[in-house]
């Protein structure tokens, strides 16, 4: 239980600074789209050393599937981690709403092109996320101790460039929760799909490279 709740909070803190920052934004335009991408890269990051040694701090339903398909997460968790997930995720935005009852999105993603640009981005965007969450966190000591900053930076990277087009997702829950608080849920469908593709992809690879 204590690492149910510890996902919960963690996933949480995901959502409302990350989405919270992009909704301030819209309101005040001070925090910049690349405030943003920073936002996003440190909430995660924090939330690694944070909570990474209780629950490991997954925050994202394709990451605990894909560490599920790799035998680095019981099978057994998986329901109650995406449970604890999802709570932690429309606790944040509907925590955003009361706050911001006049903004529209909530930090919701949609693309600014076609949908299948954004289906193919958002799988190669969750598809180097996972790469990188498997060779730093099962790396040598010393990758594992700065593997919260390699994966941060990473989040921050790709929202960085990507945001513009996709939102920059990787998280089909990071979607989910804004775009039903919010209802615009006319794209959600191809960020559910495609980010768990990208994460689930990266764990064949990542079976396939450790073969003798």
């Amino acid at each position: 239980m204590k690492r149910y709740v510890a996902e919960s909070i963690a996933t949480f803190f995901l959502i409302f600074c990350g989405t919270g920052a992009m909704v301030i934004n819209t309101e005040t335009g001070v925090i910049t789209h690349t405030g943003v991408s920073a936002a996003w890269g440190l909430i995660v990051m924090i939330m690694i050393f944070t909570f990474g040694r209780i629950s490991g701090a997954h925050m994202n339903p394709a990451v605990t599937v894909s560490l599920a398909l790799v035998k680095l997460h019981p099978n057994r968790e998986i329901v109650p981690y995406l449970f604890a997930q999802l709570i932690g995720a429309f606790a944040a935005s509907l925590s955003l709403q009361q706050l911001f009852p006049d903004n529209e999105l909530l930090g919701a993603s949609l693309p600014q092109g076609s949908e299948m640009q954004s289906f193919i981005l958002e799988f190669i965007l969750t598809f180097m996320l996972m790469i990188v969450i498997l060779m730093t966190s099962q790396g040598r000591k010393f990758e594992q101790y700065f593997a919260p900053v390699a994966i941060g930076a990473t989040i921050g990277l790709e929202a960085l460039y990507a945001g513009p087009i996709s939102n920059a997702s990787m998280n089909p829950f990071r979607s989910l929760a804004p775009a039903v608080v919010s209802g615009h849920i006319e794209h959600l469908w191809l960020y559910l799909i495609s980010t768990t593709l990208g994460a689930l992809a990266a764990g064949f690879y990542w079976l396939w490279q450790r073969e003798e």
